[in-house]
């Protein structure tokens, strides 16, 4: 036993990575790791949302980047949103106008039926059924996209789960439309202060939010189970795989037997220093 612990037995070994954050801790680390990254991201979805029925596509592909950030995988952002942009074309333009044409039918529905409320408290009840489907809308869409990104299925399949989906992660799809209501209204109470902002961060800190918060249950509820059910493994967490053939050194933790020295012996002797 020496002075400052025992250096005769086998240590737990190195580590393969350091800890790793969770929660918004771990967020926070990847926002500012890629902050200047994402002012560029940001940038390039508005010029790509100007032509307004590009929406879909524009958005499918600030959310590939931004699902890859998240899941933290080496990419390079242009090629990436280009890439998503025009193999997901087909199915987020349709989304797109299905989005533009949504949000028209509540722009006429809300104030209708708010009017007609105030006279007669029956509409009291097509007001709260609007407003309920406008919020399960908005949850939907949090996996919507993830999906036309991230797998092969039909539209159909995608908006049929993503219903679902919202169930499923309902914890994370109700504290993701929060935090997005959050920097929504920040933005608003700031007004006219805020609106330098709008070029550079909003849209892609919520494509941020939403991946990290609903990505895992893509994964967990979609994902997973295609590949468990084919009795193959994913490809998922493949870039995070180690090559063997690069490694020069195997750490053993643990397991490593100490050198005993050779007893000295008496006499004179040279060291070499």
């Amino acid at each position: 036993m020496g002075l400052f612990g025992n250096y005769e037995n086998a240590g737990p070994g190195i580590p393969k990575s350091e800890l790793e954050k969770k929660g918004i801790f771990k967020f926070f680390e990847i926002y500012w790791r890629k902050f200047w990254n994402l002012v560029v991201l940001n940038l390039i979805f508005i010029l790509f949302c100007i032509p307004v029925v590009t929406i879909g596509p524009a958005v499918a592909g600030i959310t590939k980047v931004t699902r890859n950030y998240t899941q933290e995988r080496p990419i390079f952002l242009w090629y990436e949103f280009m890439k998503t942009f025009k193999s997901c074309f087909k199915q987020s333009f349709v989304m797109g106008l299905i989005d533009i044409a949504f949000v028209l039918a509540v722009i006429v529905a809300i104030p209708f039926y708010s009017s007609f409320a105030q006279q007669n408290n029956i509409f009291y009840i097509p007001f709260v059924l609007t407003l309920s489907m406008i919020f399960i809308f908005l949850m939907m869409h949090f996996y919507i996209y993830l999906m036309i990104v991230s797998t092969n299925l039909s539209l159909f399949k995608i908006v049929k789960n993503s219903f679902i989906l919202v169930s499923l992660g309902l914890k994370k799809s109700i504290f993701t439309l929060l935090s997005v209501f959050f920097v929504v209204g920040m933005l608003f109470l700031f007004l006219p202060y805020s609106s330098f902002l709008m070029p550079f961060i909003p849209f892609s800190l919520i494509a941020m939010i939403v991946s990290f918060n609903c990505f895992p249950v893509i994964r967990k509820y979609v994902i997973q189970p295609y590949y468990e059910q084919r009795g193959e493994e994913s490809p998922e967490f493949d870039f995070k795989k180690p090559n063997s053939e690069e490694a020069l050194f195997e750490d053993k933790g643990g397991q490593e037997r100490p050198i005993k020295a050779a007893p000295k012996k008496k006499g004179k002797g040279k060291y070499i220093s």
